[in-house]
């Protein structure tokens, strides 16, 4: 009842002198929103559920990727998880797949609703999990250590659960994600300065079997964002995080459908960059232009595979790239960096 209304019995000719007052303290907020579009009850799976791993690229998002996460979690609850924006996944998940029994988003915006029981129930109980994109800063710091964390890497870890994410959802499913916590890096402010400020890493938010020793980068052609990988890799390995990380760039309207073996396929328009570090740069100072030999690449157009595990690809291009005093050169016909 709203404090402005009268309770019952009160006398009406004083003026519900007796009412409460007008400015008791709200309720707190849960720290979270869910928007349920179908059942809200706990379906579970239905036949031969599947796990699986969508990695997409950011922009427009790719109809068939979410088509086979619904194709291989037999049913069930569709879940997405999200620090800010809407539960416009709702409809188009549930448009896309109907034999989901419910499709829901869960905007969880503090620590408090990363901890939540619901939001720890809900994304247990999921038979496909969805990173979506905003900023995946605000993913590092609000659900680390958390009850998102745990349930998120058991989802990944599952036999039988698909799991997702795109351009800020996607980056944080490495083992090693670019936080763009302070602002975002081009690929020129990079290689001028791989410790320019907004080179901001960090590192095992969630645990995949299939992104250990990774870093995953969206948007990748669109941005031209070659070059801030290369300082990423450079970085990670004189943080003593990996001797040899790999990343994988895959540009926007495009996704790898990853099954748990490493097999990946593409769907979409793009194209994906698979990246291998060598080793150590051969110079890497603060405010001093990368110097980086022997990058190795394999572009995959559509059509093409690669598999995760085995770092092996078909139908692709494999080349070379070299930084000199931040300058990058391609082995690539023509030149070309992508």
């Amino acid at each position: 009842m709203r404090n402005s209304v009268c309770r019952i019995g009160v006398v009406l000719a004083v003026g519900c002198a007796f009412a409460l007052p007008l400015h008791a303290a709200p309720k707190p907020k849960p720290g979270y929103e869910a928007f349920i579009a179908g059942n809200p009850g706990d379906a579970g799976p239905g036949p031969a559920p599947s796990a699986g791993l969508v990695l997409m690229g950011g922009g427009l998002d790719v109809d068939a990727a979410y088509q086979w996460m619904c194709q291989r979690a037999g049913g069930g609850d569709f879940v997405v998880i999200r620090t800010s924006g809407t539960d416009a996944y709702n409809p188009y998940i549930q448009d896309l797949c109907p034999q989901m029994d419910s499709v829901e988003t869960i905007i969880i915006t503090t620590t408090t609703g990363a901890n939540s029981q619901y939001v720890a129930d809900h994304i247990r109980q999921a038979e496909a999990l969805w990173i979506a994109g905003g900023d995946q800063s605000t993913y590092v710091n609000l659900w680390r250590n958390t009850a998102v964390q745990t349930e998120v890497n058991a989802l990944l870890n599952s036999t039988t659960v698909p799991v997702g994410g795109t351009s800020a959802g996607l980056a944080v499913l490495s083992q090693f994600i670019y936080t763009g916590e302070v602002g975002s890096v081009t690929s020129s402010q990079a290689l001028a300065n791989p410790f320019h400020r907004y080179v901001t890493l960090d590192r095992d938010l969630f645990d995949s079997a299939l992104g250990v020793d990774k870093l995953y980068d969206s948007h990748f052609v669109t941005r031209d964002r070659m070059g801030r990988t290369i300082v990423f890799l450079a970085r990670i390995v004189a943080n003593g995080w990996s001797a040899q990380p790999r990343d994988i760039g895959i540009d926007e309207n495009t996704a790898i459908l990853v099954t748990p073996d490493g097999a990946g396929t593409m769907v979409g328009t793009g194209a994906a960059y698979f990246l291998q570090a060598p080793g150590p740069a051969q110079v890497l100072a603060p405010k001093t232009p990368l110097t980086y030999h022997n990058i190795g690449v394999y572009k995959v157009p559509q059509g093409g595979t690669f598999n995760l595990s085995t770092w092996a690809g078909s139908g692709g291009v494999a080349y070379t790239l070299n930084v000199d005093a931040g300058a990058l050169t391609s082995t690539q016909a023509g030149g070309n960096i992508y």
